[in-house]
């Protein structure tokens, strides 16, 4: 669903017609924001010397977002205003976000995350899920997390696209 308003699809209808059907101050409002979470990601340096590539990464960081947003909206809702049980001393909210984190998981050798750095429009597994996490006010809700923290992002520079 997020691909459908990130960098690319948001250059087509609903009918799949390549168009322009966004107003100025829509495409200005998008730009801003997005230029904020390309700016974000371009600081993550997965090896010494090479960061992730905002710009590559636009689109598929945006559809990131955007889903886990969806997914976590989707899943609350399904709880049908009742709070999620603790287990194993974990919060509902905090058991989503873990889970998100997990499907991510991974190790590569240096070699191929050069090349993933590179040419991939994907960003490494690690910043998919901290970017992504970085900007949901749930996660930090979820987690308590403050100043200082290593995830923290002012509430102002947290990125919401849609």
């Amino acid at each position: 669903i997020g691909h459908g308003f990130d960098d690319q699809g948001r250059k087509s209808d609903g009918d799949g017609v390549l168009t322009d059907w966004w107003t100025a101050a829509d495409a200005e409002r998008f730009k801003q924001r997005s230029d904020m979470l390309v700016t974000q990601y371009s600081a993550f340096s997965p090896l010494d010397g090479m960061n992730v590539s905002g710009e590559l990464t636009l689109g598929e960081n945006i559809g990131d977002l955007g889903g886990l947003e969806i997914a976590y909206h989707a899943w609350k809702l399904s709880l049908d205003g009742k709070e999620a049980p603790v287990i194993d001393g974990l919060t509902g909210d905090q058991r989503f976000f873990l889970g998100y984190a997990q499907i991510w998981q991974g190790k590569m050798r240096d070699a191929l995350m050069a090349t993933v750095i590179t040419s991939d429009p994907h960003s490494p597994n690690e910043f998919r899920v901290n970017g992504a996490l970085r900007n949901m006010d749930a996660f930090y809700e979820a987690f308590d997390v403050k100043p200082g923290d290593s995830m923290y992002l002012a509430p102002e520079a947290r990125v919401r696209i849609w």
